[in-house]
């Protein structure tokens, strides 16, 4: 179940989304594009992190996958039960599915599927709804959280000429 209100809500949240913004802007910045994760367990940041696909020349190297990866590191574990991914967009079918391994317990993001397809990135246009659904349903989704700001990410990106997706 996908939940857009801001009661479904929980601590560290915004902070994590903050973190996510914060990671995307940085790449955004080095020259990467205009996404960013972060991963909060607990209320304690474990991980946030952006997009390296051009700078490792890795189309895998998106922000979810690099931010599970430094998260479980961080624990000692590949289990990240009761953590929340905060994405500053709605998972590829590959960082969803990474989530889904990873075990992570929530996924909140911003902007949509749709709203990178416009800024002009080539995705698959597969909700994570529906993965989710697919999966199982355990993960909790919360979708559209500070999504004015992450798509204004796209923006960002575009304004200093980083037009390029891959």
């Amino acid at each position: 179940m996908t939940n857009t209100v801001p009661g479904s809500l929980a601590a560290g949240d915004k902070a994590g989304m903050e973190a996510a913004i914060a990671a995307a802007r940085a790449g955004i910045e080095s020259g990467q594009t205009p996404f960013g994760c972060a991963v909060v367990l607990e209320g304690r940041l474990l991980a946030a992190r952006h997009n390296t696909v051009w700078r490792d020349g890795d189309p895998t190297r998106h922000a979810e996958v690099i931010a599970i990866g430094v998260a479980c590191r961080e624990l000692g574990s590949l289990d990240l039960s009761g953590a929340t991914l905060c994405a500053t967009c709605e998972p590829c079918p590959m960082c969803f599915s990474a989530a889904h391994w990873a075990r992570v317990s929530r996924v909140v993001y911003g902007a949509t599927i749709a709203d990178a397809a416009a800024a002009g990135f080539n995705e698959l246009a597969i909700p994570a709804e529906r993965m989710n659904a697919d999966g199982g349903g355990r993960v909790e989704l919360v979708a559209g959280f500070m999504a004015d700001a992450c798509r204004d990410l796209f923006l960002y990106w575009r304004e200093l000429g980083r037009s390029l997706p891959y």
